[in-house]
């Protein structure tokens, strides 16, 4: 455990694994850290700015953090601005731990694909948790106020609960496309570099036809051949399909080049002298020699696939509206008014994608120096 003890050494990778600890906890249990729901607007609230937080009453006496009811007044027609209208005769006491909207917690659905075709694809939705019914939230108010922590959208919701929410889809693509790309990767690597000949040809020549595919280019393709009907969970279905179809290529390239020199070696030659079948040898024996490479690399890859994700979204082709995804989120920086006069829409989905990128930069680069042979030995 020698390299357990490197990892836990590293701070920078500690504090990628800190940060992705936290926002993966955020992001399951969104229903109840979210103090609102992500798709309900708030009366008089479009782009309202982040909730000041106040800890005096009028009359200067200290009651604690509070904020007033707070909504969009009229437009001035002469300047075309908006005031705020603030009603500071009803206090509203901040609160941990308040009761709110009805939610089920944990509560999971898959849409599995019923007809594949890129036309009419059919999807029916799988509930495999019926989740765990609830009401309370993290943080919320104590009266007629909104809390609204990031402010406000254009449609009036509250942009921390979409934050939240959206989290859920940026952050699982990644894993999700690793579950999918990998074990292709590696069987298509494993496969050519234990038999070669033909077979090596004909699978690398497959490789070298899809690495050579501009991988942003096809995704904008493909996105924009979807259906227009779909939802965003059928939708976001198809986005990991896509983005893993095109993933694996290289990952095989390279378990190949391993393979290649592993199975020369004594363990593989008396497996295959003892009679053993070629498909146990390559996933018993072959490719578990691999793993300190796919660990690594699977670490490093998840950050392109939430690349992907957010830059299909925020060029409308991937989750669409009114559903949440940071990328989505992020589109709204494509109106120039929107970017100078609400920056609070921009800034956190952006900064979120940002660190959880930085996050698993930093975790690989620890488990590469921790499980780095030449570190092992000494």
């Amino acid at each position: 455990m020698n390299w357990w003890k490197r990892l836990k050494n590293n701070n920078l990778a500690r504090l990628g694994a800190l940060i992705l600890v936290v926002f993966y906890i955020a992001v399951i249990a969104a229903e109840f850290v979210a103090p609102y729901d992500p798709y309900v607007s708030q009366p008089d609230g479009a782009l309202l700015p982040p909730t000041q937080i106040y800890w005096q009453n009028e009359a200067g006496q200290l009651i604690g953090p509070h904020v007033y009811p707070t909504v969009q007044g009229p437009v001035d027609l002469a300047t075309g601005d908006r005031k705020l209208i603030v009603d500071r005769s009803q206090p509203s006491p901040l609160r941990l731990f308040v009761t709110g909207d009805e939610y089920r917690l944990f509560q999971i659905k898959l849409p599995l694909p019923t007809q594949f075709s890129l036309s009419a694809p059919k999807f029916q939705e799988i509930e495999l948790f019926g989740g765990i019914p609830g009401n309370l939230h993290l943080v919320g108010t104590a009266g007629p106020a909104k809390f609204n922590l990031l402010g406000t959208d254009e449609q009036a919701r509250d942009q921390f609960s979409r934050l939240v929410y959206g989290g859920r889809i940026s952050l699982t693509i990644g894993l999700v496309g690793i579950a999918i790309s990998y074990p292709l990767g590696m069987l298509v690597g494993g496969i050519s570099g234990y038999f070669g000949g033909w077979v090596d040809t004909v699978l690398m020549r497959l490789v070298e036809v899809l690495m050579t595919i501009p991988s942003i280019y096809l995704l904008v393709a493909l996105a924009a051949v979807l259906p227009p009907g779909l939802t965003s969970a059928q939708r976001f279905l198809l986005i990991i399909l896509i983005t893993s179809f095109i993933r694996w290529a290289g990952l095989a390239r390279v378990i190949r080049g391993e393979v290649l020199s592993i199975k020369e070696r004594e363990f593989v030659q008396a497996a295959r002298a003892m009679g053993g079948r070629s498909l146990y040898i390559i996933t018993r024996h072959v490719l578990p020699q691999t793993a300190t490479y796919v660990i690594i690399s699977a670490t490093l890859a998840i950050p392109d696939f939430i690349v992907a994700e957010s830059v299909l979204s925020l060029i409308g082709l991937g989750i669409q509206q009114p559903d949440p995804s940071w990328g989505n989120m992020l589109s709204l920086a494509t109106n120039a008014s929107i970017l100078v006069l609400q920056p609070w829409l921009i800034w956190p989905p952006a900064i979120l994608i940002i660190l959880t990128v930085l996050a698993f930069n930093l975790l690989g680069d620890g488990l590469r120096d921790a499980l780095d042979p030449r570190s092992l030995e000494r």
